[in-house]
């Protein structure tokens, strides 16, 4: 419903605004051509002349442009005004908006097919202001865009925002068309699940993070053609992988599984009809079929891609209405050699192997993915890049990529992609997410956008005085990174950035940047608030660093004479950092788990093992399996060097795959022994699992022992997050030299994990004799 202010109002306005300049303007304007390059003046002093005009048949967001505008200009100015329909009476003090009867009676030359679904143009033509937009939100992001560009309002965050007052709206001339080139535009960062937001910074997800256009988004193949509906009576339909049918991918060449998919494809379109893309493509997994047909094709394609476009493009010739999506990710990405996609069929290209400190074009190392792409460009008529911008591992953590993002936009942009996802932080916070969240939306609408101006006005707008230690702080690490010529890995961590962006000395000259920031704004709770979450990072690099190191000058514990004590420092960053992260709202630290307040207990768990001397403490361990051959020095001692791993698996654990662990230990003497305790790690879904069962026996020669102790593992192996064991025998004290643990890999994964048939790998920390 189109909103209305009454008449009486406007009379009202126009009395009381007899003396104001804006009857002058009307007065001089009269005698003006309509051409007069002349400035606009749309409110003055709470009083307007002007009233937004909407199309006699406005759609939702026309009518939404217009009350969005009226409200802003309500606020900037305080002037209302009212909002009319395109076949009421004439003015020449109008705001046009839409698609609008109007602008076929002022003669303008606006080629609305121009403008697309989102483009629009903003255009002064005498005393009119016009915003006409393209057949979706085109008028809208054209009223935020003109908020924003020509009145000075800015939507950091959905919690922070300005809205300048002026007492005077005065207009320059404007012509100013706008058509991205990147028709779909999404970034997965929860600061931008909000209505207004995605509007204003033109994202194409709803405020639950969806995506309307799409039916099915990614890894459908389980979902077209379940496992366990089909896989006990029909292996043939799924991968052959090592001489085996697995319910991994699907058998590409299999009839039967083309006329499922396309069944089953078609009810879910039934259900959901106004969708335009709907993904047909792999699962996350690399165990492809190799059988003989589907290799045939993989072969003289040259990549695996060759079998999935063949399947999809039969998919596609059945819903020519449609957008049939599969993905160029991994084992599939290089595209084939022959077969082109059907003009249909959207690729979905994945850049997840690049590194982050070089833009993709000019890093050496992504030459395989420049190529891809540009391969891909030359052949498909629909390309959506999935571009991963974030350290996953870990969600809170330093990572100085902002300079790639406009280089690798561009160079997207220029390949013929017209469509991207930004992947982010799926879950709440993360480092800079805001700012992140801001930069992206921008370059994906405008990737020639001045990205450092866009950096500077956002660092002033959320931090205010804070803004210029903190800029210093993103661009010092920038600087570090690229001096150091070490790459910057999406899963990397800040240990591993120990060497290149956070050395010790790089790390105390941030901290120093920081305590400078939060003094600049230490009157302002608000601005203090956010400059701490901005340090959050450097906060939990430092306690990665701390623990990684975990003893000693850095670490968690120090020695004191006999007697090992936490570092007070740990101590304390722990729960102040949880507890800021709680009262933002953090969700994770790490993808897929570690939940702030598990992080605190994982912590606690550490600082509570301590730093134990206990009987086996830097005994020697001597491998029966692995062999102690495959087994790297530094690895060799990690079973009895005190020293306990925490949330994270890259350090501090001993990891192998596909073999059970067997070791013995040597105590060196005949000593009473009454428990054993060794520690395990598992990440369910990537092949990090738990022992079926762990084993203690005691020596006293090396050559006979005795099973004390068997412990078996009840928890499941079907889940995303993190979690830690400390499998413990307990038992009559028995004296004892020798000690041995075995546990008991599972082998390989079963057929309907996602690394179905691949060995498992098993993570160890310390063996704990006492």
């Amino acid at each position: 419903m189109v909103l209305r202010i009454s008449t009486c109002l406007t009379v009202a306005f126009l009395i009381a605004g007899s003396l104001c300049p804006l009857l002058a303007q009307k007065k001089s304007k009269s005698k003006k051509e309509n051409n007069s390059p002349e400035k606009i003046i749309l409110a003055d002093k709470g009083q307007t002349l002007y009233r937004i005009v909407v199309p006699s048949a406005a759609t939702i967001d026309e009518q939404k442009a217009a009350s969005v505008l009226q409200d802003y200009l309500l606020q900037i100015s305080g002037a209302v005004l009212p909002i009319i329909e395109a076949d009421r009476s004439r003015s020449r003090y109008e705001i046009v908006l839409g698609q609008n009867d109007r602008l076929d009676e002022l003669g303008l030359p606006i080629d609305l097919n121009e403008l697309k679904e989102d483009g629009f143009l903003i255009r002064t033509d005498s005393l009119r202001l016009i915003i006409a937009g393209g057949n979706e939100k085109g008028t809208l992001y054209g009223v935020y865009s003109f908020l924003e560009k020509y009145l000075g309002c800015r939507m950091y965050s959905p919690k922070v925002k300005e809205v300048p007052r002026q007492a005077t709206i005065v207009l320059d001339k404007i012509n100013d068309l706008q058509v991205p080139v990147i028709g779909f535009r999404d970034t997965h960062y929860r600061v931008t699940w909000d209505a207004e937001y995605i509007d204003w910074h033109k994202l194409d997800h709803n405020a639950k993070g969806g995506r309307p256009d799409w039916g099915m988004w990614v890894h459908t193949f389980n979902e077209l053609v379940p496992p366990d509906v089909y896989y006990d009576e029909h292996p043939e339909y799924f991968a052959m992988v090592g001489g085996k049918r697995l319910p991994t991918q699907l058998c590409l060449t299999n009839h039967d599984v083309l006329d499922i998919t396309i069944q089953n494809l078609r009810r879910k379109i039934a259900e959901n009809p106004d969708a335009k893309y709907w993904s047909v493509s792999q699962n996350d997994n690399r165990n492809f079929c190799t059988c003989d047909n589907c290799k045939a094709i993989d072969d003289r394609e040259g990549s695996p891609s060759g079998s999935i476009i063949q399947f999809v493009n039969q998919v596609a010739d059945q819903f020519p209405e449609k957008m049939i999506s599969t993905l160029a990710y991994e084992y599939g990405r290089a595209a084939p050699k022959t077969l082109i996609p059907r003009d249909n069929v959207n690729i979905m290209l994945c850049s997840i192997e690049a590194f982050r400190d070089k833009p993709i074009e000019t890093d050496t190392t992504s030459a395989d993915f420049v190529k891809d792409v540009e391969d891909w460009g030359k052949i498909a008529k629909d390309i959506i890049v999935w571009d991963y911008v974030i350290q996953f591992n870990h969600l809170i953590s330093p990572f100085p990529n902002l300079h790639t993002l406009k280089p690798n936009i561009q160079f997207f942009a220029k390949n013929g992609v017209n469509a991207l996802f930004e992947q982010g932080n799926r879950e709440v916070g993360g480092e800079f997410a805001a700012l992140r969240a801001y930069l992206i939306s921008k370059l994906m609408w405008n990737p020639d956008e001045d990205v450092d101006a866009l950096t500077n006005d956002f660092l002033q707008g959320y931090y205010g005085s804070a803004s210029r230690p903190i800029r210093l702080y993103i661009e010092e690490m920038k600087e570090a990174i690229l001096a150091s010529g070490q790459p910057l890995r999406i899963f990397g961590s800040p240990n591993e950035a120990a060497t290149s962006y956070l050395t010790p000395a790089l790390m105390e000259r941030y901290a120093e940047l920081f305590d400078e920031a939060e003094q600049l704004v230490a009157d302002s709770a608000q601005l203090l608030e956010r400059v701490r979450i901005a340090r959050l990072p450097l906060e939990y690099a430092w306690m990665e660093q701390a623990k990684k190191k975990y003893s000693g000058e850095g670490g968690v514990f120090q020695k004191f004479g006999d007697r090992w004590e936490a570092s007070t420092s740990f101590r304390s960053k722990v729960d102040d950092f949880t507890d800021l992260c709680i009262r933002e709202g953090v969700t994770q630290v790490k993808e897929w788990s570690t939940s702030p307040d598990e992080y605190r207990t994982a912590n606690y768990r550490l600082l509570a093992q301590g730093m134990n001397e206990h009987l086996a403490y830097g005994k020697k361990a001597t491998f029966i399996s692995p062999p102690n051959d495959h087994v790297a020095r530094e690895h060799a001692v990690m079973l009895t060097d005190g020293i306990r791993g925490s949330q994270d698996y890259t350090y501090n654990w001993f990891s192998f795959s596909g073999q059970d662990l067997e070791v013995v230990i040597d105590l060196e003497e005949l000593q009473p022994v009454r428990r054993i305790e060794s520690a395990y790690f598992q990440y369910g879904f990537w092949l990090r699992l738990f022992p079926k069962k762990v084993e203690y026996s005691l020596s006293a020669d090396g050559e006979n022992y005795t099973i004390v102790s068997t412990v078996n593992n009840t928890l499941p192996i079907d889940q995303y997050g993190g979690q830690q064991r400390d499998f413990i025998g307990e038992f009559a004290p028995q004296n004892a030299r020798y000690v041995k643990v075995k546990a008991y890999s599972i082998g390989n994964t079963p057929g309907w994990h996602p690394g179905a048939g691949r060995p498992a790998n098993m993570l160890i920390d310390e063996i704990v004799v006492e």
